[in-house]
């Protein structure tokens, strides 16, 4: 159950938006994620809203960088994000209440639809790699300064951070750190420098829905402008996604023929990510993906 003054707090909120008294909230505890209080919220009505709650100090304005990108995920209009109802600052939690969708069958054409829609999306494309504000990626910050070149963004901003953290952390040794050395200077040779893609940035299978119109709706963003198969390397852990996703995107936005290297690649990042949160479980993958580049 969430603190006395968050429930005063939804309830007016809430009034407003279903124009109706409203006597009791109940609350029921949900799954979203290792760092965020979650739960479904029903009104007297019987509508329901999904609530992250987290503290304002240990993670500053988390909630308001996932708002702001979804809100730019939306107008897109390519791929459905849920309605945000209300973020707010209550004392010192911070609260993000996002429209509740209802959980549908993942079919064949779910799979298709999401594999094209998101090529659409990787379509919207800008000049320079990173985005117009910082957010964050899980419980750790995401510098997004703008860069004309995605290997060097992708150095300077994705990996070098972490390799970083990491190594104050004693969760890399001399070797993979010389790998990762090496490995940079690879990096010309494995990526295209086109036109930066408009990325969800955290999209593993924990992070999209299937409505009961089998259509899907993005959650829990790290947005910013990078290379695509960031996306697409992301889709292969923890689960991976449906044989027809890949090629439904590759119908519509055909992948490079070195992709599989580029995902390899790629997924350094929020492995590195893993590595840093919960410890050296996550080392193994990252060690395997370096000895594939560097002997």
């Amino acid at each position: 159950m969430p603190a006395s003054e968050i429930v005063n707090y939804l309830k007016q909120i809430l009034r407003e938006n279903v124009q109706s008294t409203i006597p009791s909230l109940e609350f029921s505890s949900v799954g979203g994620g290792s760092i965020n209080e979650t739960y479904e919220v029903k009104t007297g009505s019987n509508r329901a809203f999904f609530l992250k709650i987290n503290s304002a100090s240990t993670f500053p304005l988390l909630f308001q960088k996932e708002k702001n990108g979804l809100e730019f995920l939306a107008k897109q209009e390519i791929i459905n994000i849920p309605r945000i109802t209300q973020y707010s600052i209550v004392s010192n939690y911070q609260l993000l209440l996002l429209e509740w969708i209802d959980r549908g069958l993942k079919t064949e054409t779910f799979w298709k639809n999401f594999g094209e829609q998101l090529a659409r999306l990787h379509k919207k494309t800008n000049s320079h790699f990173g985005f117009e504000e910082d957010n964050y990626m899980g419980a750790l910050s995401q510098r997004n300064d703008w860069s004309e070149n995605w290997n060097d963004f992708f150095i300077q901003h994705r990996l070098q951070p972490q390799v970083r953290i990491a190594i104050n952390k004693g969760l890399l040794s001399q070797k993979n750190i010389h790998r990762f050395e090496i490995l940079y200077e690879k990096l010309n040779s494995i990526f295209d420098n086109g036109n930066a893609s408009l990325l969800h940035g955290d999209l593993w299978s924990g992070n999209f829905i299937c409505d009961e119109k089998s259509q899907p709706f993005l959650i829990d963003p790290a947005v910013y402008f990078g290379h695509r198969s960031m996306d697409l390397a992301m889709t292969t852990l923890f689960g991976g996604f449906d044989k027809s996703f890949y090629e439904s995107y590759h119908y519509h936005f055909p992948m490079p023929d070195n992709y599989r290297e580029q995902w390899d690649v790629c997924n350094l990042y929020p492995l590195l990510i893993h590595l840093n949160l919960f410890g050296s479980g996550y080392l193994y993958d990252i060690e395997n993906i370096l000895k594939k580049f560097v002997a």
